[in-house]
């Protein structure tokens, strides 16, 4: 399971570079620019892009960092506080691209889908682990 959550972790680091790349653009057509529905820049450049004045695919770097290394020290518990958090986050940004921009970003939506099955696959090892109690 290392090795999986490892690769997931590296998609999200991908992912969110390619977001930071987005958000830190200032000429050209975004390359997922697909209709008015699906625009990473537009995204990139919302108020919503940043949080406490750093970018949020910065924070996406940094915690996919985290997490592969959690993985790699086979920490699945506190791989899976982590991942809940950054999920949790990342849920109240689609809501953000759903419900108030009206367009969505591919990477966030990539990163979303990544996180979603690194939670699941961390909730699902960190039990499958847990130590059963002793009876005396």
């Amino acid at each position: 399971m290392k090795y999986i959550l490892i690769l997931l972790a590296i998609v999200g680091i991908i992912a969110s570079t390619l977001a930071l790349r987005e958000h830190y653009r200032t000429e050209g057509d975004s390359p997922c620019s697909i209709n008015e529905r699906w625009d990473c820049g537009i995204v990139n450049h919302s108020p919503y892009a940043t949080l406490a004045g750093i970018p949020v695919a910065a924070l996406g770097i940094i915690g996919y960092l985290m997490m592969a290394a959690l993985s790699w020290r086979r920490a699945y518990r506190l791989l899976l506080a982590v991942a809940a958090v950054a999920l949790a986050f990342s849920l109240y940004l689609a809501h953000i691209e759903a419900h108030i921009l009206g367009v969505w970003c591919i990477y966030c939506v990539i990163s979303l889908a990544d996180i979603s099955l690194m939670t699941l696959l961390a909730l699902g090892t960190a039990i499958a682990r847990r130590k059963p109690k002793q009876s005396h």
